[in-house]
């Protein structure tokens, strides 16, 4: 998976938006204003950090190498998925799907009616 793979997948999820606010070389994508996906432009070994619920963010780091605790984010809730061929391709865009579920589950009930009406009228 390339970083434009990465980039486009994160951008067809509905709302979902590309922003640069720590800086230039550090992809944000969020949804509803908020992180769902942090990927780093300039490191030497592509990666993409992803919300997640805690349990299971355990336990992906016990079953893969390519996973680890997010660097300056809180580790009970944010994973670092390096890109190398470990993880599959539809795997990680289910961890994606998966961290844009943890933000969405986040958010006041009356964003999630709006966020889910707007996706549904979309369609």
């Amino acid at each position: 998976m390339s970083v434009e793979e990465l980039y486009n997948y994160c951008l067809s999820i509905h709302g979902a938006e590309a922003t640069t606010p720590f800086d230039e070389t550090t992809l944000v994508m969020k949804v509803c204003g908020k992180m769902f996906a942090l990927i780093p432009l300039d490191a030497d070994q592509l990666s993409i950090s992803l919300k997640c619920d805690p349990e299971l963010a355990q336990s992906l780091r016990e079953q893969y190498m390519c996973v680890e605790g997010a660097y300056h984010m809180n580790k009970k809730y944010w994973n670092t998925i390096r890109i190398t061929g470990e993880m599959s391709v539809d795997d990680i865009k289910r961890w994606i799907n998966h961290s844009v579920d943890e933000v969405l589950k986040k958010l006041p009930k009356s964003k999630q009616k709006e966020y889910n009406e707007s996706k549904l009228s979309d369609n």
